[in-house]
């Protein structure tokens, strides 16, 4: 079993950066794949930024060059650093691991607003 918890969630300013956290506990060890899916009011839920236990990363096309995703994979941890926020990029940010068995954990789900 492992369980997710997010943090770094908040309002800010259009142009504006937030640092997303995710903290993995119980079998870390068996997570191959975490990352983070975003959900706003009416829109289905979608990727945004993954990265494997290689370090390969996948990225929603719209966050390219202004998001990066990183890993501490000892610790379980992953992270989304967002630099220059637009009010599109509004939602509930859940973190997402996968393991080697191709099951899924979310975590509960952190706020993010981006409004002046």
């Amino acid at each position: 079993q492992v369980q997710l918890v997010e943090s770094g969630g908040g309002l800010v300013q259009p142009g504006g950066s937030l640092r997303l956290s995710c903290a993995a506990s119980g079998s870390i060890s068996v997570i191959n794949v975490m990352g983070w899916y975003r959900q706003a009011p009416g829109k289905q839920r979608e990727l945004v930024a993954t990265m494997t236990r290689g370090g390969i990363t996948n990225y929603l096309d719209s966050v390219k060059g202004r998001f990066t995703i990183s890993r501490d994979i000892a610790k379980g941890a992953v992270y989304l650093q967002m630099n220059s926020l637009k009010p599109e990029d509004t939602a509930v940010y859940y973190c997402n691991a996968q393991t080697f068995a191709r099951r899924h954990y979310w975590g509960q789900g952190t706020q993010v607003t981006v409004s002046s």
